[in-house]
């Protein structure tokens, strides 16, 4: 499978629209988990391949280390998803998310906030990077 853009714009589609039927379901106000746990079942039944709670490798001048970070999931190799149940997005998200893209060279990462009435108005916000930058377009 080669990642291109249009590949990854299917792919958000498909997460978003895996998300969207898990808050659909169960409405806000739950925890993470409870959403983590949904979530990987919606994406197993859409046939969408992840790794979840992946630790994401640190290299520092050479030098791996184990920094216990874990990303919520890892996408189809390519994509980073962070999930939160939190009254707003924090800088802190944003940050957590684009240093994960970092450190697994993914091109795309999507955070997806649970605690909102609206998912796909309120609840969700895509980042691409320098990876993305690179890719063709399909």
């Amino acid at each position: 499978m080669e990642i291109t853009k249009s590949f990854l714009r299917n792919l958000t589609y498909q997460v978003n629209g895996a998300a969207i039927e898990v808050h659909k379901a169960l409405g806000p106000g739950l925890l993470e988990s409870v959403y983590h746990h949904c979530l990987k079942h919606e994406l197993r039944l859409r046939g969408v391949n992840f790794v979840s709670e992946m630790w994401v490798p640190l290299n520092f001048k050479g030098c791996d280390f184990n920094p216990n970070l874990k990303c919520d999931l890892y996408v189809e190799n390519c994509m980073v998803l962070e999930l939160k149940s939190v009254a707003e997005f924090m800088p802190i998200h944003e940050a957590q998310l684009l240093t994960y893209m970092k450190l697994t060279k993914a091109p795309k990462g999507m955070l997806v906030n649970f605690n909102v009435v609206n998912l796909y108005h309120e609840g969700q916000k895509t980042f691409v990077n320098e990876y993305y930058q690179r890719l063709e377009e399909s």
